[in-house]
């Protein structure tokens, strides 16, 4: 892990992912095989990745099987290839700053933007009872997550627009209320698999809350299990292999998936298989799927109980908190919090 001093990037990228439960093939797809991409390609940036399990608790969590968890993820992101010696890799509650600029950001938005996020709403219409503050609130979290460390780059998903839009425009806001203070960070979409569907309902994303199992492909799913999940994957009567969002969702999203982890385009994809059928397509996915994690898993079982991981993990915590401490002194003088020094 680089030291302070030998810090000398001029952009900064940020990115978090829940502790809660185990990590899927989206977001290896959508998220973490980005990360490694990026820290070999963006040698002018500074990446802050961290496991968010502040944003875990706005529902009730075990807090055995959450620390477990916190844990699990971060040795996924190594054995998915993110290397300490380019990236920050941290715990995000063991950064403090990231609650107090929360708070900050609570008081420079409005009601009526937490109230207008899809992902509360959608999460309330479920949940009629018991609904904690915190998940009207997240994305005032969520922004400051971005805006403390500066964040040029944030890679983000679909799902995740309105929130990014949202730190946009406060951190705008701010800026015009107190002074230049921070940067107004920009999306980062890739270009393949920004958002892997249910295996079993493809209008939906694919997520580990799902109560059926195949739906989801697990990183520390057993291989065999892996396979059957790709060859029963819901499709369509057609048997051609095309992509075709709005008629054939199933087929169209086992392609993004082929695409993803082969850097294959989906034109070449169909190509290769305009004379075959749907169970070989299948077939050969679910071998390039299985080639994908199997190294994972190996890794991960080197690294989740070796000592190295917290001495990683505690060498992240500490850059993000060198540079958070930084932005925070600038903040509360903006605003005019504290003593006069």
């Amino acid at each position: 892990m680089q030291s302070q001093k030998e810090v000398k990037k001029t952009r900064t990228l940020v990115s978090g992912i829940q502790p809660t439960g185990k990590l899927t093939l989206g977001n290896y797809i959508g998220a973490l095989r980005q990360f490694v991409k990026l820290q070999d390609e963006l040698e002018d940036t500074e990446l802050f990745i961290f496991i968010a399990d502040l944003h875990a608790i706005t529902t009730p969590q075990d807090r055995v099987e959450l620390r477990k968890n916190i844990r699990s993820v971060a040795a996924l992101y190594l054995a998915c290839g993110l290397d300490p010696a380019k990236v920050n890799l941290f715990i995000q509650s063991e950064v403090i700053e990231h609650t107090m600029l929360s708070y900050i950001m609570e008081s420079t938005a409005y009601v009526g933007e937490m109230e207008r996020m899809t992902q509360y709403k959608d999460k309330k219409g479920k949940q009629m009872e018991g609904i904690r503050t915190s998940l009207l609130t997240y994305p005032a979290l969520m922004a400051a997550d971005i805006l403390l460390y500066d964040a040029h780059i944030v890679p983000i998903g679909d799902d995740q627009k309105q929130h990014l839009e949202l730190t946009r425009n406060l951190a705008t806001r701010f800026n015009s209320l107190y002074g230049e203070t921070f940067v107004v960070p920009e999306g980062f979409y890739p270009e393949t698999g920004a958002r892997i569907k249910s295996l079993t309902e493809p209008d939906k994303k694919m997520s580990k809350s799902d109560e059926n199992q195949k739906s989801y492909i697990l990183l520390l799913d057993d291989l065999a299990i892996i396979r059957n999940k790709i060859k029963s994957a819901v499709t369509d009567s057609d048997t051609k292999i095309k992509y075709d969002l709005k008629k054939k969702a199933g087929i169209s999203n086992l392609l993004t998936i082929y695409a993803s982890l082969t850097d294959l385009s989906i034109k070449e994809i169909e190509k290769k298989y305009e004379n075959s059928n749907y169970a070989t397509f299948k077939s050969d996915l679910a071998e390039i799927v299985v080639d994908s994690i199997r190294p994972i898993q190996k890794r991960y079982f080197e690294i989740i109980n070796d000592i190295k991981l917290d001495q990683i993990l505690t060498e992240g915590a500490e850059r993000a908190r060198f540079v958070a401490q930084r932005k925070m002194q600038k903040v509360y003088k903006k605003i005019g919090l504290g003593r006069i020094k």
